[in-house]
């Protein structure tokens, strides 16, 4: 299979209508016949994997199959050695793509452009699970590590046995298996053209099968761009919201003016008037199709001005926190330790806040929806592709294997992109106008109707002794979620715990979710303790640190960031900060200098040092580094959701505010690589220090700590002077 047909696969539209397909409906880890396969990639031969692992990704709610275990991977070896690697993963700008290729590159043997991926194709990959939690790197790359070791190990089987030498006489190289003595090749092209392998090659990879040691990496451990970065910087790369098929039209949903607003009445005649148009009213959809994206907003304009609705009661956005810590769903724990924290020397008690915000992806959400022979396909934004086949066949009353979901690579996630509503609408449209429907949300419909980031209600409180040590340590999460809620720090008596809440907004997941919350409360609240003791931020947390790893990134952000110096330079307008944390198998440092001016907080320097283990590839760690920090940024500063009786009034970035390039500090990014550890994923912990290392900073230039994000200063410096008294 030549690269160019493979390009060619990777943006196949035509509609699937083949019987065979049929067989998409069994659990997934049985995929589908290696004759249904190939009749998609070509002639060759399938590699299955099922990692010892794979246990760990059978997720329930979404993940990874439900309760059937997911093949981890595949891989085809075409009859023109092109190696093909199917995953269920997905690339949203996350870097996956290349990272993947890298991992099947480099136990084949095989220079990075020769290996294709397909990915996030519901009728050709397996369910590797969402692509979410950091979970690529530490599950799927070995996956594919494994099934690519399998095949190299196939290779050096053949050519000793056609050879007749011992098999530790064949050495891979360049996808060739060399006999050094005599000088013979042979490449996975004569492996994938022997008959005789293809029984061999469908069973899954023998267990046991050695991957590479890290010092031995050449694929791995280098900084490869993204295969699909050409595309993308001249604009041949179809996002799902470029989309198109022949005849096909444009839906556009009619939306309540606010949350749990009722329908009273709609007249669709005006909306019918429009030529073209066709009025959708299925179960809880309600739109139209039109021959353009003009024609389709008239209409729904149309419709909008004929409906009434019935408004529900909704908390506004400042009295949020106040619903949220009424309305639990189970009581709020009390400090088991409050006697000690009574009795302790100095204890200190505080709650910290973290309002509900948005993704602010760069595509809205999108689908395009094509039916036949009773079939539906679907091209759509999402982390979640098999999620969503489930959650569109449930929404449309079809079964799973009725309904193909491809997901092209798009233009970001960042935990949003679970649900398949676009895709639901986009089938609903599709089917009742018997054409090809393309639903692209607009901003607003984004800002308002997609999930926010849950907003949090921390408690924390602790003790210290005589020494300045901690004695104890309680906090509790309200809403938003348990993630990073431990404490890293050495306490004798310890109690966290999350408790959930009814949120009047629809919430999901966010990049690294709750710790984000969590982490800045925890952080801040360090620093607050810091103080109380009379003890240097640094210096008292690394007298309650026992992880290596931790101490490690914190102590080399303190030395590059020359903290001792920063902090004897800092002033009632200037101030320096730190924070860190540890998530997802990996651990993250920050220091900051912040300047204040008319209560106007700019970041001037950052300092950030990210360990996640043995670094699979450089530059998109890096990548992944800077553009969590930087989101970080507009979450710390000025991202907060405002609404009013049910309505969002800043669902616009006219009004809600995500960094711009004049936000950027002078950035010092710094990798920790630890090839003696296991690879982590690195798409969320890094966000979590920037707030709290800006708290805390101001907390040191005026005295006021700092409790709510986002971070907000009285716009007068006598004000935030008078923070210090």
């Amino acid at each position: 299979m030549t690269t160019e047909s493979l390009r060619t696969f990777e943006r196949r539209e035509d509609a699937v209508s083949d019987p065979e397909l049929e067989e998409m409906s069994r659990p997934a880890e049985q995929g589908m016949t290696r004759r249904t396969f190939l009749k998609y990639v070509g002639a060759g031969l399938l590699i299955s994997v099922m990692p010892l692992e794979a246990l760990g990704q059978a997720f329930r709610g979404g993940r990874g199959g439900g309760q059937s275990l997911s093949v981890a991977a595949r891989i085809h070896i075409g009859k023109d050695g092109i190696v093909t690697v199917m995953t269920g993963k997905v690339e949203g700008g996350q870097g996956a793509r290349a990272e993947l290729t890298q991992a099947a590159a480099e136990e084949l043997r095989l220079p990075p452009e020769r290996v294709q991926l397909i990915m996030g194709d519901t009728d050709l990959v397996p369910d590797d699970g969402i692509t979410a939690g950091s979970g690529s790197t530490p599950r799927t790359v070995p996956a594919v590590r494994q099934g690519a070791a399998a095949a190299r190990t196939l290779l050096v089987a053949f050519a000793a046995h056609q050879w007749a030498v011992d098999a530790a006489e064949v050495e891979v190289r360049d996808g060739k298996a060399i006999h050094a003595a005599t000088r013979r090749e042979l490449t996975y092209a004569d492996l994938a053209a022997d008959p005789d392998q293809a029984k061999a090659l469908q069973q899954p990879a023998p267990e046991g099968i050695e991957l590479t040691a890290v010092k031995e990496w050449k694929a791995l451990g280098k900084s490869v761009a993204r295969p699909s970065a050409r595309d993308f910087v001249t604009g041949a790369h179809l996002f799902p919201s470029d989309m198109t098929r022949p005849g096909m039209l444009y839906g556009r949903l009619l939306r309540p003016p606010s949350y749990g607003a009722k329908l009273t009445n709609l007249d669709p005649a005006a909306a019918q008037a429009i030529p073209g148009a066709v009025f959708v009213r299925d179960e809880s959809t309600i739109g139209v199709a039109a021959p353009t994206n003009f024609a389709a907003t008239q209409a729904v304009a149309a419709l909008a001005q004929s409906a009434t609705w019935e408004a529900a009661p909704q908390p506004d956005s400042n009295t949020l926190f106040d619903y949220l810590r009424q309305h639990t769903r189970e009581p709020v724990p009390q400090n088991p330790f409050a006697a000690d924290a009574a009795a302790a020397a100095k204890s200190l008690r505080q709650t910290y806040r973290a309002a509900c915000i948005q993704h602010a992806p760069l595509e809205p959400r999108s689908a395009l929806a094509e039916w036949e022979g009773g079939k539906v396909t679907v091209w759509i934004t999402t982390q979640n592709p098999f999620g969503c086949r489930r959650e569109i066949a449930d929404a449309l009353h079809l079964n799973a294997g009725d309904v193909r979901v491809i997901v092209p690579d798009f233009g970001g996630g960042f935990g949003g992109r679970h649900t398949a509503e676009a895709g639901v609408e986009a089938a609903r449209l599709a089917r009742a106008a018997g054409k090809p429907v393309l639903v692209r949300w607009t901003r607003r419909e984004e800002f308002t109707w997609a999930c926010f980031r849950p907003a949090a209600v921390m408690d924390l409180e602790a003790g210290l002794d005589a020494g300045g040590n901690l004695t104890s340590w309680f906090h509790v999460n309200i809403n938003s979620g348990g993630s990073a809620i431990g404490t890293p720090y050495r306490v004798a008596n310890v109690k966290t715990q999350f408790v959930p809440a009814d949120s009047p907004l629809r919430t999901g997941s966010y990049r690294a979710l709750a710790a984000t919350a969590n982490n800045f409360a925890r952080e801040s609240f360090m620093d607050e303790l810091a103080a109380a003791a009379g003890r240097d931020p640094l210096e008292f947390r690394l007298a309650h640190m026992d992880n290596a790893r931790l101490r490690a990134v914190l102590e080399t952000a303190a030395t590059r960031f020359d903290w001792a110096g920063s902090r004897r330079k800092q002033s009632s307008t200037v101030g320096v900060g730190l924070a860190c944390g540890t998530e997802k198998g990996s651990c993250v440092a920050a220091c900051v200098e912040i300047a204040i001016s008319q209560g106007e907080i700019a970041v001037r320097r950052a300092c950030q040092v990210f360990e996640c283990g043995a670094i699979l590839n450089p530059a998109n760690l890096a990548a992944q580094v800077h553009g969590c920090l930087l989101m970080g940024l507009g979450a710390a500063l000025r991202e907060e959701m405002q609404f009013e009786k049910g309505a969002v009034l800043n669902a616009s970035f006219s009004q809600y505010l995500v960094p711009r390039f004049k936000d950027v500090p002078e950035l010092d990014i710094h990798l920790l690589d630890r090839p003696d550890l296991p690879s982590a994923g690195a798409g969320e912990t890094p966000i979590m220090v920037i707030a709290p290392a800006i708290a805390n900073a101001i907390f040191h230039a005026t005295g006021r700590p700092m409790h709510d994000l986002p971070l907000r200063l009285p716009k007068d410096d006598k004000a935030a002077e008078a923070g210090k008294t």
